[in-house]
């Protein structure tokens, strides 16, 4: 309905000019661009340029919002108490009729038109920019779905009302806020983009408390710092097997794995897992779907059994050896060390018993003779 209006009014104008004999092949005026959304309470650039035929000078410039009748004046919105404190006139008096207007209100929305003066005809500038001019707006940040590492890439803040005046644009990852030169923009260009700029992103305009949906960054790369490690520890005998276990960082994880014995250039095993009957020098390759790389090699050492272990069927350690050897030799001395105590006692008992015995009999035979014989004389 609006448009259905402006054009009707602007009937009179277009008939004037024909009336007038007027070419608008050296007569116009170009808006760039046509429409603008802006922030309530932000500073919004009309910027035009404008054209009239050689040998015209121009008198007066200006902007208005209202089409009036030829015969009428066309108010100046640098003379409306609404807009004088708020517009300014950037343009100049030969092809230049740029105009900002800061503060916008709700108000403030509206068609906006150029209107030029000569010395000998007048001509204003249909269609003008359509302004408009809101307070609620709606945020969301556009990615690429799938990145890989080393590509550009370019995050959009766009809104419900596409923004084109000098809005300031604030960015942030996984909450926190990034310090970008191109704060004037609502774009993030990440060029090239490392895998450390995986997270969580999301916009806003600087002066409005609205913050618009997180959106996932994934990047892609290929693998990197892949290792080996490996799972038994100790001494790896002959016949047994050891474990190698290959990692990697990357994303998407990978998922084949390559094991290489060091010279030689066929694949000795697959999979994250691999058990190594022999010694060498052994390494991996992961891959997944955006290339690979392989780890530094690993030494296995396997040693060999000596004839007694082969005897016996069993594998033992030398220190486990040793300890048993030092318990069974320290029961051994134990129990030598009782049996002598025991025989010591048993001798030392028998030796002091027995000859006082003997001592005493004799004694006893030998005195009463000679006492009862002595008595008796």
């Amino acid at each position: 309905m609006d448009k259905v209006m402006t054009v009707i009014m602007a009937l009179p104008l277009i008939f004037l000019i024909m009336i007038h004999g007027v070419s608008s092949v050296d007569w116009g005026v170009s808006y760039s661009p046509p429409h603008i959304c802006a922030l309530k309470d932000s500073t919004v650039i009309m910027r035009c340029t404008y054209t009239y035929p050689t040998g015209y000078k121009i008198k007066k410039a200006f902007w208005t919002k209202t089409l009036v009748m030829d015969n009428e004046e066309y108010p100046d919105l640098s003379n409306d108490p609404e807009y004088s404190q708020r517009l300014q006139y950037l343009g100049d008096k030969q092809q230049d009729c740029t105009v900002r207007l800061s503060h916008v209100t709700l108000n403030d929305s509206h068609m906006y038109y150029f209107r030029f003066i000569t010395d000998k005809d007048k001509w204003t500038g249909y269609p003008g920019v359509n302004l408009t001019v809101t307070g609620d707006f709606d945020l969301q940040v556009e990615s690429p779905e799938r990145v890989t590492e080393g590509d550009s890439v370019s995050l959009t803040c766009k809104s419900s009302c596409a923004l084109t005046d000098r809005a300031t644009f604030i960015w942030y990852r996984n909450s926190l806020k990034i310090l970008t030169e191109s704060k004037f923009r609502n774009t993030l260009i990440l060029n090239p983009v490392r895998r450390e700029d995986s997270g969580r992103y999301s916009c806003a305009v600087d002066g409005h408390t609205h913050v618009s949906p997180d959106v996932h960054l994934n990047v892609m790369y290929p693998p990197r710092n892949v290792s080996v490690s490996i799972i038994q520890s100790g001494q790896i005998w002959a016949g047994d097997s050891v474990t190698l276990k290959c990692t990697s960082d990357s994303n998407p994880p990978a998922v084949n794995f390559s094991w290489f014995k060091e010279n030689e250039s066929s694949a000795v095993g697959s999979g994250q897992s691999f058990s190594a009957l022999q010694s060498g020098r052994f390494y991996c390759q992961a891959h997944n779907q955006h290339g690979s790389q392989r780890s530094d090699a690993v030494t296995v050492t396997v040693h060999h059994r000596s004839g007694w272990h082969q005897v016996f069927g069993i594998t033992v350690e030398c220190g486990a050896i040793f300890i048993i050897v030092v318990i069974i030799f320290i029961v051994i001395l134990f129990i030598i060390k009782k049996r002598r105590s025991v025989k010591n006692e048993n001798i030392t008992v028998k030796e002091i018993s027995e000859p006082n015995e003997d001592k005493y009999t004799a004694l006893v035979l030998r005195t009463n003779p000679e006492l009862c014989g002595r008595r008796h004389i």
